[in-house]
């Protein structure tokens, strides 16, 4: 960034856009950091849910699977901004909600994530206590114990966030390959103990507990599901603004998300299913499955890489983005540890285990209820970047109080509008499955089945909300106009047409003149998001 805006209160050193050295990330890095946030319990329970509520195990998997490749899109989209200007979630917010305004997403993503820290602790807190009663015959008879293994996971993840997000890259790195060999180990286990993958699989029919027809629950199942990551499809830049470049982040995503979610799924139905088999009944906890094996040492190692799981989904996916988030509420104030640090505590006030204690309320109240914001933030956030600015942004004026995204006092009305237009329709829904014992509704109305679609519904409106808002607002002369980007709009068109065909003439002198090792990627920005950088390095220059 050519100008100095250090002093700016919107900015601070972890705001700041991320310089070309940091950007790191390679394909491997992003699948690993995939794999290490989707092999997880949650995961893991994840279909033995739905199929408690009547599913067979592949409608489970396919389910599972088609939620994942949906949001896959939406998450691709929006880490596509991360990459291109090293930018966080909620200086990306600040373009289409105001520099203001964005800490109303950043507020609601941030109190989910606290959330799903909770849940996630609480599970690690549970694992940690098994491992314990194992190696340590006294600690059974502690008082309180399993709070106290709570306390002290919550304290090893509060190490790992002082360490900052450097030390998140690391484990999730060396972690990936562990967890991925524990799902084989645990899966080998189902299918010897079992009698065989076809055997087991027909004992799945045990695991139905309920008898609904699929086309009842599928809508809301696939919601759940397309929720489940729904939050991450918004702050993604957070971690693709250390991406190389955008082939990196792309096929990283689409490489760690559905194949792991699928798979980690149907281990977790083979697994269950063979416990049937084994034990006589379904085992649908990991962390008691192990405490039934028996052996101590494949105790402790079953323990050991349910809390490394825990831990890896925890740091990447419940820790980095509200820890942005509450930086940029006070970034004078606030960094990224102090912001990790309140999020470590909120997670815990929001008592997680009453939230993860009822398998349908799980599913048909917290994942559907959130996905409802998610998706209405989201599209909200592509409809600005893809269609409004054609993915051109002023980066110095997302520092700015008074600048291009200042809007009004710091508020975008129009985006502030659509949020609420989308997300009022699915509200009255949302009131009655949370007053319902298990989140479902016996005899549902219109709004209730509005509610079962929670994220496709709010995604749709807020999408169209503000596009068409923004357009009416550039007609009466309140707004930007429909497709003005970045610092192009103050530029007549004939400069913006010169700058274009400059820009494809280097970008073709550099494809025949970059070499194999080390060479930038055709199309780098620099970090005002003005053109590649090998132009000035080459000696180039562009007006």
């Amino acid at each position: 960034m050519t100008e100095d805006l250090s002093a700016s209160p919107l900015w601070n050193a972890d705001l700041a856009p991320t310089p070309l050295e940091r950007r790191t990330w390679s394909t491997y890095h992003i699948a690993a950091l995939w794999i290490g946030m989707s092999v997880v319990i949650t995961t893991y329970t994840l279909a033995s849910g739905l199929m408690q509520q009547g599913m067979t195990w592949w409608q489970a998997m396919a389910t599972i699977l088609l939620g994942n490749a949906i949001v896959l899109a939406p998450m691709i989209l929006n880490a596509h901004a991360g990459t291109k200007y090293g930018v966080s979630f909620p200086v990306l917010c600040r373009a289409s909600f105001g520099v203001r305004g964005a800490n109303v997403p950043a507020v609601l993503r941030a109190v989910v994530a606290c959330g799903w820290f909770g849940i996630q602790t609480w599970i690690g807190g549970l694992a940690l206590s098994t491992l314990l009663d194992a190696a340590f015959p006294w600690w059974a008879a502690l008082p309180g114990r399993v709070w106290i293994a709570f306390a002290m996971f919550w304290l090893v993840q509060v190490a790992i966030i002082i360490r900052g997000l450097e030390g998140i890259k690391k484990l999730e790195s060396w972690s990936a390959p562990l967890l991925l060999a524990g799902g084989a180990v645990l899966l080998g286990w189902a299918i010897h103990r079992g009698g065989g993958l076809g055997r087991i699989l027909g004992e799945s029919a045990g695991l139905q507990t309920a008898h609904r027809p699929f086309w009842q629950l599928f809508p809301a199942a696939l919601t759940a599901n397309v929720g489940y990551w729904a939050t991450l499809s918004l702050n993604i830049p957070d971690f693709t603004r250390y991406a190389r470049n955008q082939r990196s982040q792309a096929l990283g995503q689409a490489l760690g998300l559905p194949a792991t979610m699928t798979a980690f799924a149907f281990i977790g139905v083979a697994v269950t299913s063979a416990t049937i088999v084994v034990f006589g009944e379904a085992i649908w906890d990991p962390v008691t499955l192990i405490a039934r094996i028996g052996s101590r040492p494949v105790i402790i190692t079953g323990a050991f890489i349910i809390l490394i799981a825990q831990l890896t989904t925890n740091m990447a996916a419940n820790v980095v983005s509200p820890a942005n988030d509450f930086s940029s509420l006070a970034p004078r104030r606030i960094s990224y540890v102090a912001g990790g640090l309140v999020t470590a505590v909120i997670g815990i006030v929001m008592l997680p285990w009453k939230l993860y204690a009822d398998a349908s309320a799980y599913i048909f109240t917290w994942l559907l209820g959130y996905s409802s914001l998610m998706g209405a933030i989201g599209g909200i956030l592509i409809a600005d970047y893809w269609v409004l600015r054609r993915r051109q942004l002023a980066l110095p004026e997302l520092f700015k109080v008074q600048g291009q995204y200042s809007y009004s006092g710091g508020v975008n009305p129009v985006a502030i509008a659509a949020l609420v237009l989308a997300v009022l329709p699915v509200v009255p829904g949302f009131l009655r499955a949370a007053t319902t014992p298990g989140g479902q509704v016996a005899d549902p109305t219109f709004l209730d089945v509005l509610y079962t679609y929670a994220w496709f519904v709010t995604f749709t409106l807020s999408f169209v909300l503000y596009l068409g808002l923004s357009r009416r607002s550039a007609t009466s002369g309140t707004g930007p106009a429909p497709g003005t980007v970045g610092r192009q709009e103050a530029r007549p068109q004939g400069a913006r047409s010169k700058r274009g065909r400059c820009r494809q003439l280097l970008r073709r002198r550099l494809a025949r003149h970059r070499g194999p090792v080390g060479a930038e990627p055709v199309g780098s920005t620099d970090l005002a998001g003005n053109g590649p950088l090998s132009r000035r390095r080459a000696g180039h220059s562009c007006g």
